[in-house]
Parts: structure tokens; C-alpha cells; sequence
């Protein structure tokens, strides 16, 4: 099995880019914007275009389009994400919608973190280090440092800081309630441990194994 798809592996990273690509289209044409996760499987589902993207990065296969592919990927950002993201940041100061901007700034932030691992698989990285770094990277995303961000950064006034994170709501699912600081730190501390652990993993090693048995 395993010899298999390494054989089809030229197209094989068209069945993850395919459900990656509708889930896409589903969550941010189709769908209302919606800044609060109410449950697991929402969370799941809004991830999900996400991890099935990573696994395509992590077979796309390398070639001399390499750079071209690259440079595309500059040119999809300053033509057209960048300035969607301040129209938003416009609509938002017009209208009160920060749920539309923070819908897109998740997918900016998708973006930037597919573009790396693309650059990165484009350079010559195996699949099995992509599929790492990108686990990796997904953990540090959905750990809920950008919440304690902006709790530390923000300007709060004469109130002070708020003791809990109401609107992390990615964390609220698993803890069932606005998480306190503390429980937020703790989080965000497991997710580096585990985006550690996955870095550290010889991933590629047990690959090799696999192949090597895999072999008449």
C-alpha cells in the first residue's frame, strides 16, 4: 500500500488540495462569517481546510516550476489578499463587522503558513519534514499565543486586563468556559510542547522503515 501511492505520488496531492479547496470555498464564500467556535466539531470542520492543505504541500511534487510557483504565491498575496484584508478592515470601521475581518485574517494566516511549508517543499524538503513542520505549525495557529497577545498588548483602560479570555472561543470548546489567564498559558504551553515533540519526531526514519519493508 504504502509503495503504491509513493509511486502515484505526482497526483496524489490533488485528493487532499480538492477537499481542502471546497471546505475552503464552503467556510469563506458560503457560509456567514461566525467569530465564535461553539463546539468540537465546529472546530474541527474550521480546521479542517487547513490540515488537508498541509497534506497536499507535503506531496505536491518538486520541479522546475518550483520558483515560478513561488513567485505566484507573492503575486496571490499582494494582489489580492492584502488589499482584501484592509477593504475588510474598511468595512469593518464602517459597518461594526469584525466578524468578516477575523474570519479573513485566519485565512491570511492559513495562507502564510501554507506558503512557508510550499517554499519549503519546493526547496527540496521530503514529505515526511513537511508533514512535521506543518503539524507543528497548525499546533502553534490553534494554541492561543495571538489570544494571550492580544490580552498583553492590548490598551484596556482604567478597567485593566479582563482574568479571563472571553473571546478565545477555539479554547473554550475544550474547556468548556472562557479559559482564566493561567488556563490559557497552560494551553498555549502544551501546544509548544506537542509542536516540539512533532519538530523532534524521526518522522523520517520511520518512513524510510516503511518504504524499505514495503519493497519486493
Amino acid at each position: 500500500m504504502t509503495a503504491a501511492l509513493y509511486s502515484a505520488r505526482r497526483w496524489l496531492w490533488l485528493a487532499a488540495a480538492v477537499p481542502a479547496a471546497v471546505l475552503a470555498g464552503l467556510i469563506m464564500v458560503v457560509l456567514p462569517p461566525d467569530q465564535t467556535l461553539d463546539n468540537l466539531a465546529e472546530w474541527l470542520f474550521k480546521l479542517s481546510p487547513f490540515l488537508f492543505a498541509v497534506a497536499a504541500v507535503a506531496v505536491f511534487p518538486r520541479g522546475r516550476f518550483g520558483p515560478a510557483l513561488v513567485v505566484v504565491g507573492v503575486l496571490a498575496y499582494m494582489g489580492y489578499l492584502d488589499t482584501a484584508l484592509i477593504l475588510r478592515i474598511l468595512e469593518y470601521r464602517a459597518e461594526g463587522e469584525f466578524a468578516v475581518v477575523y474570519q479573513f485574517q485566519l485565512f491570511v494566516v492559513t495562507y502564510i503558513v501554507l506558503f512557508g511549508l510550499l517554499a519549503y517543499r519546493l526547496g527540496g524538503a521530503r514529505t515526511a519534514t513537511v508533514v512535521k513542520v506543518g503539524v507543528a505549525a497548525v499546533l502553534v495557529v490553534i494554541s492561543g499565543l495571538n489570544d494571550l497577545g492580544f490580552w498583553v498588548l492590548n490598551d484596556w483602560g482604567a478597567e485593566g486586563a479582563p482574568s479571563t479570555l472571553d473571546w478565545a472561543s477555539h479554547i473554550i470548546v475544550f474547556t468548556g468556559g472562557p479559559p482564566s489567564v493561567p488556563v490559557a498559558i497552560v494551553f498555549l504551553a502544551v501546544h509548544l510542547v506537542l509542536a516540539a515533540a512533532v519538530v523532534a519526531a524521526p518522522v523520517e526514519r520511520w518512513v524510510d522503515r516503511r518504504l524499505a519493508r514495503s519493497e519486493p
